[in-house]
C-alpha cells in the first residue's frame, strides 16, 4: 500500500519537503559547482588527485599524462575525449547531489521517541531520568547541538540501552539558549549549571562528557570530586592545534566574521556553527548525500541517515561569550592543550582527577581526531583509553555503536568499585 506522505511521488508528482537541509545549503550547493568548475579547470594540468574526479576519470587523467610526456604534448582529440568525460562526471554528481538532497528533505522517517521524566530543571536546561536501579550517569553533551543524539531513535540509543543493563542514565538537556543564557561563560555553565545539577543528584555519580561536553565535564569534575565518583570522557578534544595548527588559527580568525551576526541576537546562529563545521571536510556533506541517493529509501540504512541528518540540522545557537572563548581560547591559542584553560579562575589541569576515567578516542573521528582527543587520556593518571574503530557519531548511534561503545562502557561502569 502507498504511504499517504509519498503518494504524490508514486504518481510522478513530487512528494511534499518535510524537513530543511543540509545547513546551509547554499554553502553546499557552492561548495558542489566550485568544485565541478575546478575539476574543469584542472583538466590543463591533468590534477588527476582533485576531489571532484571520479576514480576512473583519475586513472584517464594519469594515463593521458604520461602519453602527453611521451609525446611532448597531448593530442587535441585525446583532450577533448576528457574534458567530456569530466563535463559528464561532473554533471553525473550535481544530478546525484540534488537528487539525495530531495529525497531526505522528503523522507517520511520522523523520530517518535518521548522525553523521560526531568528530575531537575533550570533555565531552559533539564535532566532526563532514563530509570534503571544501578549507579547513576549524568551524560553531558554539547552545547551546539541538540542533546538527544545519545537517545537517537529506537535501537539507536545509548542511554535507553544502559538503562535496560541496569545502570541509571541521566541526560543534561542544556536547552535552547534564552535571554539568561545568551551571557553566560563557560564558566558560568560550569561553575553554574552543571554544578547546581550535580548538587541537585541523588549522592556521587559518573559524570560522562561527549565531544565538547567532556571539556566541561573534566573542568567540573576537577572542581567538585564529592560530587563526581568518576568520569567517562567520549570523543573530547583537547590539543586543538594536534593535526593542523593553521586550520585551527583559521578557525579562530573568522570571529570577527562572526561578529555583526552575534549582534543580531547574542550567539552564534546555527547556520554560522554549520558553517564552521562544514570547514572541517568541506567536500564530505556533498558526497554522503550522493551517496543517500543510491538507497533504498525503505532501509534502515535510509533512516537512520535521515535520524543523524535531522538532528545535525537542528542545532541550537551558542551564546557570544562561549563562542568567543571558543574560538579565541580553544582553537586559536590552545589553551586547554598548554594549561591556561581556566573555569572561575582555576586552570583546568587533568593530571589532577583522582577519580576511575574512561576515554574513548574514536580512531574515525573526523570531528575531533584521534591526534586532538589521545593527549587527555595521556594526562590523566589511570586513565583507561579506549580506542573503537568508528567516527564521532557513529560511535555513539551508529550501527555498529553497541559494540563500538555501549558495552566496552558498560564493562567499564560494572568493573570499578562503588
Amino acid at each position: 500500500m502507498t504511504r499517504p506522505d509519498t503518494a504524490g511521488a508514486a504518481h510522478g508528482r513530487p512528494g511534499p519537503l518535510l524537513r530543511r537541509g543540509p545547513r546551509p545549503l547554499l554553502l553546499h550547493l557552492t561548495l558542489a559547482m566550485l568544485k565541478s568548475t575546478a575539476s574543469l579547470s584542472a583538466l590543463p594540468n591533468l590534477n588527476a588527485g582533485w576531489p571532484g574526479w571520479s576514480a576512473t576519470l583519475a586513472e584517464q587523467a594519469r594515463a593521458m599524462a604520461a602519453q602527453a610526456m611521451a609525446a611532448q604534448a597531448m593530442p587535441a582529440q585525446a583532450m577533448a575525449a576528457l574534458a567530456e568525460a569530466v563535463l559528464s562526471e561532473a554533471g553525473a554528481q550535481d544530478r546525484a547531489l540534488i537528487a539525495g538532497i530531495a529525497a531526505y528533505r522528503r523522507h517520511p522517517w520522523t523520530r517518535t521517541l518521548d522525553d523521560p521524566p526531568a528530575i531537575w530543571a533550570e533555565g531552559g536546561s533539564r535532566v532526563l531520568d532514563y530509570g534503571g536501579s544501578g549507579r547513576p550517569v549524568l551524560f553531558v553533551p554539547s552545547l551546539v547541538n541538540r542533546a538527544h543524539v545519545l537517545d537517537l531513535a529506537e535501537g539507536r540509543s545509548m542511554l535507553r540501552f544502559l538503562a535496560a543493563q541496569g545502570v541509571r542514565p541521566l541526560l543534561l538537556d542544556w536547552g535552547w539558549p534564552g535571554a539568561v543564557e545568551r551571557q553566560f561563560t563557560l564558566t558560568d555553565y560550569v561553575a553554574g549549571r552543571l554544578e547546581r545539577a550535580l548538587a541537585a543528584l541523588p549522592g556521587p555519580v559518573v559524570l560522562a562528557g561527549y565531544c565538547m561536553g567532556g571539556l566541561l565535564a573534566v573542568a567540573a569534575a576537577q572542581r567538585r570530586p564529592d560530587r563526581v565518583a568518576a568520569l567517562a570522557l567520549l570523543a573530547t578534544p583537547w590539543d586543538f592545534h594536534a593535526v593542523d595548527a593553521e586550520r585551527a588559527a583559521a578557525m579562530a580568525g573568522l570571529l570577527p566574521l562572526l561578529e555583526p551576526a552575534i549582534a543580531l541576537s547574542g550567539t552564534v546562529p546555527i547556520d554560522a556553527l554549520q558553517l564552521l563545521f562544514a570547514m572541517l571536510d568541506p567536500w564530505s556533506i556533498a558526497e554522503k548525500y550522493r551517496g543517500f541517493a543510491s538507497l533504498d529509501q525503505d532501509s534502515e540504512r535510509a533512516r537512520m541517515f535521515v535520524a543523524l541528518e535531522d538532528w545535525l540540522n537542528d542545532g541550537v545557537p551558542l551564546a557570544a561569550p562561549v563562542a568567543r572563548a571558543c574560538l579565541a581560547e580553544w582553537y586559536g591559542a590552545n589553551a586547554p592543550a598548554r594549561g591556561v584553560w581556566r573555569i572561575a579562575g582555576q586552570p583546568v589541569d587533568p593530571a589532577a582527577l583522582r577519580t576511575p576515567v574512561f576515554v574513548a578516542v574514536p580512531g574515525r573521528d573526523r570531528i575531533v581526531p584521534p591526534e586532538s582527543a589521545a593527549p587527555l587520556a595521556a594526562l590523566i593518571p589511570g586513565a583507561v583509553l579506549h580506542t573503537p574503530r568508528a567516527g564521532h557519531v557513529g560511535m555513539v548511534a551508529g550501527a555498529t555503536a553497541e559494540r563500538a561503545l555501549w558495552r566496552p562502557l558498560l564493562e567499564w561502569l560494572n568493573g570499578y568499585p562503588p
